[in-house]
């Protein structure tokens, strides 16, 4: 009867293991949906400097809180500073 008793306590333990370890991913991975969503890198407003990496929103940039950002401009190629290709001229 104790051999039965530590067997179901072991495959208890382990499936709730499991379970744990599927709803972190799970919630992991929505979270990760999420912070995939922050548009900073493709602002205009964007510096890609870790001292102060948005010139309008310093605090929110790179948060949860850009997610709804009203000052994003889409970044055009030849007038953003900190690019890492070469500089096109504008005409």
């Amino acid at each position: 009867m104790l051999t039965l008793f530590c067997a179901v306590s072991g495959w208890a333990i382990l499936m709730f293991l499991i379970w744990n370890v599927w709803i972190t991913l799970k919630t992991g991975a929505s979270h990760l949906k999420t912070l995939h969503q922050i548009p900073c890198s493709g602002c205009e407003y964007f510096t890609n400097d870790y001292r102060l990496k948005c010139t309008v929103n310093p605090v929110k940039a790179c948060s949860l809180e850009a997610l709804g950002c009203l000052d994003f401009e889409p970044k055009t190629d030849c007038c953003n500073a900190n690019q890492k290709r070469p500089r096109k001229l504008c005409k």
